[in-house]
């Protein structure tokens, strides 16, 4: 990477970059590793690894660059953090049961943001904004859960979504009545948000992993699509030109599992 960074005999692309532009790629790579562990593929898991290691490597050059930090101390500092954060694994520290550990971690966690002058101390603190938006709607319900703030069971939020469901579509309706009207709109989006933080609280109340979950529901359509555009052509038809009936019916045959006519 130091001599990909290099002027004049670099590569152009990699000395164009900055974390900024960088950031989107780490992002990336890290759900082409989940994308490979969820396929079982470990062959693909290694180089999806490498792919996201060469990330850090890359912000870690350029932080060294600018003379803030270099790799090693990326590894210094994370593993510093295990084991300031493991006091009954690398210390004398003991606990009755998981929940007692769980809630060490937040104290050290608190006690960390405190030493960096970091004055927020709402239950909710800590939790990243770079978070993908599903990933932190489960995070912040669940700080609100561990003082209390938490539906008892998963029935009352299945309620809730019939409620949100219900919003959603008086929304479309204001929204139909009078496209031009900005307020509608912003309406529904506000309560198309609410409609899927209640679904991802469900979720969360399943112990499901949102992120796995649609990864499947988007796995299960895509492979549903194609399947349908691969019988209509063996039909001699192409999907596009179909009306949305006879669409339908493809995808009734898809999710059926119907080979071709």
């Amino acid at each position: 990477m130091a001599r990909l960074r290099t002027p004049g005999t670099g590569c152009p692309w990699d000395l164009e970059q900055d974390f900024s532009t960088i950031a989107p790629y780490t992002i990336e790579e890290a759900y082409e590793v989940a994308d490979a562990i969820d396929r079982g593929d470990l062959p693909a898991l290694k180089d999806e690894l490498g792919d996201l290691l060469l990330q850090v490597v890359f912000h870690a050059r350029m932080a060294q660059e600018q003379g803030a930090f270099a790799f090693a101390d990326v590894v210094a500092a994370i593993c510093d953090k295990m084991v300031r954060r493991h006091p009954h694994v690398f210390g004398d520290a003991s606990f009755a049961d998981a929940d007692a550990q769980t809630a060490n971690w937040e104290a050290i966690k608190r006690a960390e943001r405190e030493a960096a002058g970091e004055q927020d101390d709402s239950a909710l603190a800590g939790i990243s904004r770079g978070l993908p938006e599903w990933q932190r709607a489960v995070k912040l319900q669940d700080r609100a859960a561990r003082v209390g703030f938490d539906w008892p069971g998963p029935a009352p939020v299945i309620d809730k979504l019939h409620e949100e469901i219900d919003e959603v579509r008086a929304e479309f309706a204001a929204v139909a009545a009078d496209p031009d009207d900005a307020g509608a709109q912003a309406r529904l989006q506000d309560e198309i948000g609410d409609l899927l933080l209640i679904a991802a609280n469900l979720a969360r109340h399943a112990k499901v992993d949102v992120g796995a979950a649609l990864r499947g529901a988007n796995h299960k359509f895509e492979r549903r699509f194609r399947m349908m555009e691969a019988l209509a052509e063996a039909d001699g038809v192409r999907l596009q030109d179909l009306p949305l009936e006879r669409q339908d019916a493809y995808w009734e045959r898809a999710k059926a599992g119907i080979g071709t006519s």
